[in-house]
């Protein structure tokens, strides 16, 4: 069985990120992709994503089966709402486990949210998708997008014991976007990413592309 590494590992942590100055750039320019408004905020901050990790995903849609689309619902996130995201959960694991130690609760959060100081999406690296058709109907994929281990009984792993024909979408999900070059977080099967520190780590690579951005919208 492959070795699960959280973002909270210091394998990810202890990689340098070398910023290479490329843009984000607005998701709402390419007509090739399916965009969702369930993590909207007025700006349209969350449809914003590095030039590089976009032309991956472009590949990736070019590699699915004809009639199916990849639906983003969500991509850059504010270092603010980072910390948000995770002090929320946090303290939702804490009230849940008072007998858990904070180091322990850091971990388990990881799980589902990254720790803010190495967040893929603070840096424009990662999105978060699924799969849809033509006509903009979502694919069973055996959880909801950003459903927690909690609620969903850990069906949001990537490798997950699910229904067979949501495991048939995983896998075709899988199959496009790795081949374009991302990698997927494997706690939360919507959750792809390129350029970062995770990605780093799994292809070997010296250092992230990609760093934090403070974009004001």
């Amino acid at each position: 069985m492959t070795e699960l590494v959280l973002l909270s590992n210091p394998r990810v942590a202890d990689l340098p990120a070398h910023e290479c100055g490329e843009p984000l750039v607005d998701l709402r320019e390419f007509s090739e992709l399916a965009l969702d408004d369930r993590q909207a905020d007025p700006a349209g901050a969350y449809l914003h994503l590095r030039a590089g990790v976009v032309e991956r995903l472009l590949v990736a849609q070019g590699l699915l089966p004809d009639g199916l689309r990849l639906l983003v619902v969500e991509a850059y996130r504010p270092l603010w709402l980072q910390e948000r995201y995770f002090a929320e959960y946090a303290n939702a694991l804490r009230e849940a486990n008072p007998h858990w130690t904070d180091t322990f609760i850091h971990v388990q959060a990881s799980r589902y949210i990254s720790p803010p100081e190495i967040a893929p999406h603070v840096s424009g690296a990662a999105v978060d998708l699924t799969l849809c058709t033509d006509s903009g109907e979502e694919l069973d994929m055996g959880t909801e997008v950003n459903a927690s281990p909690e609620e969903s009984h850990d069906a949001c792993y990537t490798d997950a014991d699910v229904p067979a024909h949501a495991g048939e979408n995983r896998r075709t999900l899988i199959r496009a976007l790795s081949a374009a070059g991302l990698v997927n977080y494997p706690t939360e099967w919507w959750h792809w990413s390129y350029g970062d520190r995770y990605w780093a780590m799994v292809t070997g690579a010296d250092a992230a592309k990609y760093g934090p951005q403070d974009m004001r919208f």
